[in-house]
């Protein structure tokens, strides 16, 4: 996760305290092995502050520090590192078709993970459903607490407050998913719910290998439908009502396809996975009753086999890609674009055609440099996503919200 040192805040003592203190073991995480007096020139805070703060870390078990032992020097200085296999978080996704679960330590590392289905009509007996199955999960590793959880949805989300705005393909509007999973889990005090291509998007910037600035960039989730979470100078943005970066539902063709939203032409009509199953169908004029994922997926696999007909569908997905795609980049001007979903898994097939459209109609009297790259995290962006808001919950004191 990006350091905040560049981001000093000050006023209310105990607020800049939280601050001071998430930036900190930020910088442990990113840093480890890493000295007090290091932690102190990168943050600009005084030794008395950091070593304050470190003594805190050390009590609450979070961080331990070890002597480093170099022959080159007279003392030898104690390091820094974050305490693994202490503190664990829950993480469950929540797609219209697949609800997927994962225990991850808070360093980021996955320990397991599992899924079911997803039924929504009756989120009271669904939540207790994704309780049962996160608690299975958690006896399987042999893991007795949790110490926070966090859960991504594909909808619009009201993250200060814990409820499900809108989340068409789930049913759901103005659902308080916060309080059905409180009253099930009243021990786990850090509960956090976030859009799953935003939280996709802090995953990425918290946990990706990509070796560029991502201070800004925008990150595209290709699914069912198109979600996006849209970072600057290091912060997401959220908007004014939650509902920032909702790229799918541009219309980038007047009177075209019916969209779920109920529109016409919307990008996400053309360029999601739901789009790709609809033009492999209409054009083998066949009829299937499957999940769309699971069609996405067979579609996909049968293009890597060189199948004609998916390569051809695949490919007219990347052009559509590049139509908003280019789109964004005029809109937002960020230094990368990143993709997650089924769909990177023929990045060879994809990308070539994204490209074709961008130098076409993104860049007016820009520099040709903006990246456009897969995902670098290993484990399922979203699922990644909602790991990722638990963690957050631990690390930062005090939330800086955009």
């Amino acid at each position: 996760m990006s350091s905040r040192n560049s981001n000093l805040i000050t006023g209310n003592a105990k607020i800049l305290r939280g601050i001071n203190r998430g930036m900190i073991l930020n910088i442990i995480r990113e840093k480890q092995p890493i000295s007090r007096i290091n932690i102190a020139r990168l943050t600009g805070l005084n030794k008395s502050t950091v070593s304050s703060i470190i003594s805190e870390l050390l009590k609450e078990d979070l961080i331990f520090e070890q002597v480093n032992e170099d022959q080159n020097v007279g003392r030898n200085p104690l390091n820094l590192f974050l305490k693994l296999n202490k503190y664990y978080i829950g993480a469950i996704n929540i797609d219209s078709s697949i609800t997927r679960f994962a225990i991850a330590d808070i360093d980021g590392s996955v320990k397991g993970i599992s899924s079911l289905e997803t039924v929504s009509k009756d989120p009271v007996k669904y939540v207790n459903k994704c309780v049962n199955e996160l608690l299975k999960l958690s006896k399987k590793l042999g893991i007795d607490k949790l110490e926070a959880l966090g859960i991504s949805v594909a909808g619009i989300v009201d993250s200060e407050k814990l409820i499900v705005n809108f989340a068409p393909n789930l049913g759901w509007e103005n659902l308080n998913l916060g309080e059905l999973f409180k009253s099930r889990l009243p021990e786990i005090n850090n509960i956090s719910i976030g859009n799953d291509a935003k939280s996709s998007a802090l995953a990425e910037l918290a946990f990706g290998n990509h070796q560029i600035d991502l201070s800004n960039f925008v990150f595209l989730s290709i699914g069912q439908g198109i979600g996006s979470g849209i970072v600057v100078e290091n912060k997401l943005m959220n908007g004014e009502f939650q509902a920032s970066g909702e790229f799918g539902h541009m219309v980038i063709f007047e009177g075209g396809e019916l969209c779920t939203c109920g529109n016409n032409g919307c990008w996400e009509a053309y360029a999601s996975d739901r789009a790709i199953v609809h033009r492999y169908i209409e054009k083998k004029g066949i009829r299937i009753d499957h999940s769309v994922d699971f069609i996405a997926q067979d579609i996909i696999d049968l293009a890597k086999k060189n199948d004609d007909i998916a390569i051809q569908i695949i490919k007219q997905t990347g052009y559509y890609l590049g139509l908003g795609i280019a789109n964004i980049i005029k809109a937002i001007d960020p230094h990368a674009i990143i993709i997650g979903g089924k769909i990177t898994q023929v990045w060879d097939l994809i990308y070539p055609e994204i490209m074709i459209i961008v130098m076409q109609r993104a860049y007016f009297g820009k520099n040709k440099n903006i990246k456009i790259l897969p995902t670098s995290l290993t484990t399922l962006p979203r699922l990644m996503g909602a790991a990722t808001l638990a963690i957050e919950e631990i690390f930062d004191g005090y939330k800086i919200t955009v």
